[in-house]
């Protein structure tokens, strides 16, 4: 998940996926010390919560505030940015756009990889988000980050002019998916590849059905996945 929405307002989504987390531990507590009725008890809470947190994140999309900006720093399995990279395939002197870069996890390696002739340019609504983002850029000595504050539903970018585009855990998050994805469609080149990480934890995740009805419906071709269906990346290539 990442933060991409102005204010310090938390939404309930977000209390019942810390809820989940506290109950997650809470298991693992009481399994540890032999108490399995505790066990059972927090399992089902945790279960509840991430239950509330899927439904209301359905009703009610939105990302994840500044403020619990720490979660983004959680490693995930399947998602790591070495991962990324081997997916997405960036070559030094490309263009490439990060939906939603968070604290930088995964975009201060890509910026890295496409070298100081190369841009990574970080879409995110959040200003303060992107404010943490170029900071950290600048004390990794990575120079080639372009921050830009939108809606990943309108992007202000001319048609084709991206090499590749990736979102982790940002697409459930985005009110207007449908629009996010043919406006990435529109900015990624002939050639353009596109990567979606989703993990099930996340209660914005979304299924590898559907997302592959999505973005086939916004003219992209599925070009192979890596990793289980609860923790994957995706490939697409651009519909020529």
């Amino acid at each position: 998940m990442q933060a991409t929405t102005t204010g310090p307002v938390i939404k309930r989504q977000l209390w019942a996926f810390v809820a989940m987390i506290a109950g997650t531990v809470a298991t693992l507590v009481a399994l540890g010390r032999g108490q399995l009725g505790w066990a059972l008890g927090w399992a089902a809470v945790t279960v509840a919560a991430y239950a509330a947190a899927r439904v209301w994140s359905r009703e009610d999309p939105g990302p994840m505030p500044y403020l619990v900006r720490w979660i983004l720093l959680v490693p995930r399995p399947y998602q790591s940015a070495r991962q990324l990279r081997r997916v997405l395939a960036p070559r030094r002197g490309e263009r490439i756009l990060d939906v939603g870069p968070g604290l930088g996890v995964h975009a201060l390696p890509i910026a890295a990889a496409v070298g100081p002739d190369g841009v990574l340019n970080a879409l995110d609504i959040q200003h303060e988000m992107l404010g943490a983002l170029m900071q950290r850029a600048s004390q990794a000595g990575i120079a080639n980050v372009v921050p830009t504050r939108a809606d990943a539903a309108v992007l202000p970018f001319a048609d084709h002019s991206f090499d590749g585009a990736y979102l982790i855990s940002v697409l459930g998050e985005v009110p207007d998916r449908d629009a996010a994805l043919q406006e990435l469609r529109r900015v990624l080149k002939p050639s353009g590849r596109l990567v979606i990480g989703e993990l099930c934890i996340d209660p914005d995740f979304i299924a590898a059905t559907e997302l592959l009805h999505r973005t086939g419906a916004a003219g992209f071709i599925f070009d192979g996945r890596v990793g289980p269906g609860l923790a994957y990346f995706a490939r697409f290539k651009t519909a020529r």
